[in-house]
């Protein structure tokens, strides 16, 4: 019998063998010590395990807590009956309710631009970026993909098809030579990254700007943290400080952290009509059966309502004075900055123990290590959000400083007491 023939993997774009080999160490740590697969009820801000412990979460992503705001969830309630049905399961370009049209003639005039809806960010991008490396989504051009070090999963994940269509490299994070090297020596280069990074910071939106006028390069953002928890009505970092208001810029944005209700919106500007038919037909899940169902469209409406109205305004003021105040106490790489997340320093030996301490003192911060972060930079992530009170930001700054953070040089709390 003849000898079977083996598979070596070529790596090229992933590493199962790593990213769980490594990861999973830590993953399982994580649930060992209590803090991840935490499952709970949650009132008033705070979630109740069934042993009755308590803990205020200070890892998630509403930013302006319009998850919970009243009438988000009377938009969805509202939408169910309107529209009397949850999720009608048909591609779109097939068959139709109202539904999503009417939810992004609402983003198109919130965001100025042309609005595609999607179930999720990761859908978003998995169907867009090939279309970008084929040339069908741009200027007929296979640009040279270029993906930033730290794209995020759902963008880097594409890589693979991308390379179907064109070739794929990956850059340093934020590598503004590299991107010049590469735009002069390609006819064209499409930047894969981050606007606003899930581990804190925004991209040099302005200085890719240059790049792009100077060579014509496209730019794919996912926006996704920054929507609705800055600008003017939310728009969010990168289309309040991108000049380049064109077919050069595409950028994808989930509806489900600042914006408090769900799916994501794409929003393109300068591209023909026709494109939106592209789209819907062959960007991938975005031409399946995969769309927002009603509950999640009526959320979303609701709350472009209120990104009209001068409570938005309040919300994003809350939200900036609670960061204030959580650097005043605490010293992280983000501070000074407007951005909400704030990863706070630990070694990869002590995170999970000290996530552990944290969450026994009444406060959820998420460990974050390989594969989320590179080796040696894990940290607690912290996100400030509007509706946390003072007394909780103070005492949980005071609780990480005893895990072992290092305080703000002008103020160090005093430890808390239980």
């Amino acid at each position: 019998m003849s000898e079977r023939k083996t598979i070596t993997p070529t790596h090229r774009y992933r590493n199962n063998d790593k990213l769980i080999g490594v990861g999973n160490t830590f993953w399982n740590l994580s649930e060992e010590h209590g803090v991840a697969g935490i499952v709970g009820d949650l009132s008033d801000g705070v979630f109740r395990m069934a042993d009755g412990h308590e803990f205020v979460n200070f890892t998630v992503c509403s930013y302006l807590d319009l998850d919970t705001h009243p009438k988000v969830i009377d938009g969805a309630v509202d939408a169910l009956r309107r529209f009397g049905v949850l999720d009608h399961c048909i591609p779109r370009t097939r068959v139709q309710t109202s539904v999503l049209l009417e939810l992004e003639e609402s983003l198109g005039e919130l965001f100025d631009a042309m609005v595609i809806s999607a179930i999720s960010t990761a859908a978003a991008s998995t169907g867009l970026l090939p279309l970008i490396a084929s040339g069908h989504l741009g200027n007929g051009t296979r640009p040279l993909m270029v993906f930033d070090k730290n794209a995020h999963v759902s963008m880097a994940n594409a890589k693979p098809n991308c390379a179907d269509e064109t070739e794929v490299v990956t850059c340093r994070h934020h590598d503004l030579d590299y991107l010049e090297d590469m735009c002069r020596t390609y006819e064209r280069v499409c930047y894969v990254v981050d606007g606003s990074d899930s581990l804190g910071g925004y991209a040099p939106v302005e200085e890719l700007a240059v790049l792009q006028d100077k060579y014509n390069m496209l730019v794919f953002y996912d926006d996704s943290h920054s929507l609705s928890a800055y600008g003017e009505r939310g728009i969010g970092y990168v289309r309040s400080h991108c000049p380049v208001r064109d077919d050069r810029t595409i950028t994808v944005a989930t509806l489900s952290k600042g914006f408090g209700a769900g799916g994501t919106a794409i929003l393109l500007d300068g591209f023909p009509k026709e494109t939106r038919r592209i789209i819907e037909r062959f960007a991938g899940p975005l031409g399946y059966s995969q769309k927002m169902n009603a509950a999640a469209v009526g959320a979303a409406l609701a709350s472009a309502e209120i990104h009209r109205t001068e409570e938005l305004t309040r919300l994003q003021g809350r939200l900036r004075s609670n960061i204030a105040l959580f650097d005043s106490l605490l010293a992280t790489e983000q501070s000074g900055s407007t951005y909400p997340i704030r990863v706070v320093p630990m070694s990869d030996e002590t995170v999970v123990e000290a996530a552990q301490r944290v969450f026994a003192a009444g406060f959820y911060t998420s460990p974050v290590f390989f594969p989320i972060v590179a080796r040696g930079t894990a940290g607690l992530r912290v996100m400030l959000r509007a509706g946390q009170t003072e007394e909780q930001i103070t005492r949980l700054c005071s609780v990480l400083v005893e895990a072992g953070a290092r305080p703000a040089a002008a103020a160090r709390p005093e430890p808390v007491t239980r």
